[in-house]
């Protein structure tokens, strides 16, 4: 199975998935740690996460899967969302929100 089979099988067999670096509970970036806030206000409950630190072969992978040069990244429901300053902007909107509330009804 090739990378890109591994990250499509994530993507899709998750309702919310978030490439990211470290955890949840312990984010390595400013930018994952923004996100994941984002994401708990959102009500994220079902919250799938990839520590792309973890797999250098993951990490180079998204980007090239999405053609999104940074990390972290969003997917909804097999969908590509954006990084960090999108679900900012998406959040402040209330778009991300009801995005979120679509995928957890």
């Amino acid at each position: 199975m090739s990378i890109q089979d591994v990250i499509k099988k994530q993507v899709v067999g998750n309702r919310v998935v978030l490439y990211m670096k470290g955890s949840p509970d312990s984010p390595q970036c400013g930018f994952s740690a923004n996100a994941v806030q984002i994401l708990r206000a959102c009500g994220a409950s079902e919250l799938f996460t990839v520590n792309v630190l973890e797999n250098p072969e993951i990490r180079q992978g998204i980007k090239e899967y999405a053609n999104w040069p940074t990390i972290p990244q969003l997917y909804v429901n097999g969908e590509f969302v954006g990084g960090s300053d999108i679900m900012a902007e998406m959040f402040k909107s209330g778009e991300l929100k009801t995005l979120i509330e679509k995928t957890t009804a």
